[in-house]
């Protein structure tokens, strides 16, 4: 069974052939600020450039794109959806097309996929947006009605490690509770109950632990002075929230190797900021297991800076008492976009359609 994942990001492309579950290839291919310069802020203006250096990058291969028995692209910012892998049809590619949640370079990936597959004679998918929405209402209660909590997270990634660990337990994903915490430039924190997020923070704009570039969630009277202080702009105020927070903000820098060396090397005001996120992590953590009444199978852990076992000793100090800690380094994206169409080509799952309420 051979897939094609494809993984529009803002200036690269990732493509991957798996052969039933092993990845046997795979490439990055970047795109300099002068290839994507002729290009206005709509994304789908970069459609025929990205189509085109994916398919020479597999005739480079030889990888026919008619050899490929499923296309499964990354899925981007649709209407809120349950977790799944989902069949590219005519109602997913309008709103990918038009952008019903905004512009973003994986809005691409289902389209992409479902040209590829009609070259293929095979079906195209998505897997796991990152506006999946499992969340129970009573989550989404804030503490005024002109605002809601989001799910917005890393769906694809949580999803994917969530099954590893259920696999590890001998067990399936559906008879699991989980608590799942993706380290990236964003993090999020999720409470998986029986196959479903029914909590996560809003990992994108202002709601959980600080992150390397986000600043998490902010005392709500202080900010609301900043924003009328006269000092900032409103897009001053979104670039503290999301871009310049978080580790960004206290230490000018989102290069977490650069952190690690800092306070490897003795660095004790950055250390403490780098302990204060592990602090936030492990806060969050506690509470999504009250989420979950504290019946959970273990903590699994994912993301890029799950590499650094230093942070991850610190999380699991406080931590570890809820229940075991299972880590997963790494993103590994593009293994669960082939994983999820795998699933529905071997019919271990039915495809879903994309039908948002």
């Amino acid at each position: 069974m051979r897939i094609l994942a494809v993984n529009p990001g803002s200036t690269s492309t990732k493509i991957s052939v798996f052969e039933d579950e092993k990845e046997v290839w795979d490439l990055k291919l970047s795109h300099s600020p002068e290839e994507l310069s002729p290009f206005g802020p709509n994304i789908f203006e970069q459609y025929g450039f990205r189509r085109d250096v994916i398919v020479a990058a597999l005739q480079e291969a030889d990888y026919p794109i008619e050899s490929f028995n499923g296309i499964v692209g990354r899925g981007g910012l649709v209407k809120p959806i349950p977790g799944g892998t989902y069949q590219v049809d005519q109602n997913l590619l309008k709103d990918l097309e038009i952008g019903i949640l905004g512009q973003h370079a994986s809005n691409l990936g289902g389209p992409i996929a479902a040209e590829l597959a009609l070259t293929a004679n095979c079906p195209a998918y998505i897997v796991d947006p990152v506006v999946v929405d499992e969340m129970e209402p009573i989550a989404k209660f804030t503490g005024n009605p002109l605002l809601s909590r989001r799910s917005i997270f890393h769906a694809l990634n949580q999803k994917a490690v969530a099954r590893k660990a259920a696999d590890q337990l001998h067990k399936k994903y559906e008879e699991c509770n989980f608590i799942v915490i993706h380290l990236g430039g964003g993090i999020s924190v999720g409470a998986h109950r029986k196959g479903k997020v029914v909590d996560v923070n809003n990992a994108l704009d202002g709601d959980g632990p600080f992150t390397p570039e986000r600043s998490g969630g902010l005392p709500v009277g202080d900010l609301a002075k900043l924003c009328y202080s006269g000092d900032y702009a409103l897009d001053d105020i979104k670039r503290m929230i999301k871009g310049h927070g978080g580790i960004v903000a206290y230490l000018g820098t989102n290069d977490m190797m650069k952190v690690e060396d800092e306070v490897e090397a003795g660095n004790l005001e950055w250390l403490k900021v780098y302990q204060a996120m592990a602090y936030q992590i492990a806060k969050e953590t506690g509470a999504m297991a009250a989420v979950l009444h504290g019946k959970i199978d273990a903590i699994v852990v994912s993301g890029g800076i799950a590499y650094d076992k230093k942070f991850i000793g610190w999380l699991k100090e406080m931590i570890e008492f809820i229940a075991p800690v299972v880590v997963y380094p790494g993103e590994m994206e593009m293994e669960a976009l082939a994983l999820g169409a795998f699933r529905v080509l071997t019919k271990q799952e039915k495809p879903k359609i994309y039908n948002p309420e």
